[in-house]
């Protein structure tokens, strides 16, 4: 009777140690006498000792900080990049079976991968179409890490370091731009501020009046600063009328 007891609190104990869980989150990759045998979902799962074991995965999407990556565009300009690759497991029998660290692996190809990304553009490209660049570079680790049972969702570029010479040298140039559009957009001013004055001197000399009226209101708005000393530019008709005058006498 003893040994009964003995047997059967043997039986609870392996049952008991048997028992594994696995979270909603996970899922449990079984093997048997060493051979794959089927993935766990969440719930209670009996694993016996000796015979079988499993491993767990976080199918939870895993945000993966790519460290600062030393790396020469088109136009050979040296630059450090970081950037950030979020994925989530979607086949827990391959992320273990085909690879084996994951983790590692999907950090080691995005550092590869976003060197030759940043490779292929020119400094400007890199800057204007991060966006275009992230994308691509997504497409590419995705594609790698597919047969591993991992789908990359997005990669963002955080950041791009430019030398001290380099950065002087864009300020420089957006500097330059700028003092260019100002000029150019002064010359614009300048031609239409022409272009209105020389239409204004045609309406005023289809008709003589019309400059003595001008010339009577600058008069008026000049007289509202006491301060200012007046020359007035008598008409040409003004000065034959005296000199007519001068040789009747």
């Amino acid at each position: 009777m003893e040994i009964v007891y003995v047997i059967l609190g043997i039986l609870i104990f392996i049952i008991l140690i048997s028992i594994k869980q696995v979270d909603e989150y996970e899922r449990g990759v079984k093997f048997t006498f060493g051979k794959y045998s089927k993935v766990f979902k969440p719930g209670w799962h009996i694993v016996l000792p000796i015979f079988q074991s499993y491993k767990k995965v976080d199918i939870r999407t895993k945000a993966v900080d790519v460290p600062e990556q030393d790396a020469i565009t088109k136009d050979n300009v040296s630059i450090r990049i970081n950037a950030v690759i979020y994925y989530k497991i979607f086949d827990a029998s391959k992320a273990i079976l085909e690879v084996e660290n994951f983790y590692y692996a999907v950090s080691q190809l995005a550092q590869t991968t976003m060197r030759n990304a940043v490779g292929e553009v020119s400094l400007d490209e890199l800057l204007s179409k991060r966006e275009v660049i992230s994308n691509k570079i997504c497409e590419i680790i995705d594609k790698a890490t597919d047969p591993w049972g991992i789908k990359v969702e997005n990669v963002e570029l955080k950041d791009v370091s430019l030398p001290e010479e380099m950065k002087r040298v864009i300020a420089r140039v957006a500097e330059a731009e700028r003092e260019k559009q100002a000029v150019i957009t002064k010359a614009k001013g300048e031609v239409e501020a022409s272009n209105n004055l020389a239409t204004a001197a045609n309406k005023l000399a289809e008709n003589p009046i019309a400059v003595h009226l001008r010339t009577l209101e600058t008069i008026n708005d000049l007289s509202s600063d006491q301060s200012n000393t007046v020359i007035f530019a008598l008409p040409v008709e003004v000065l034959k009328t005296f000199d007519n005058l001068s040789k009747k006498k």
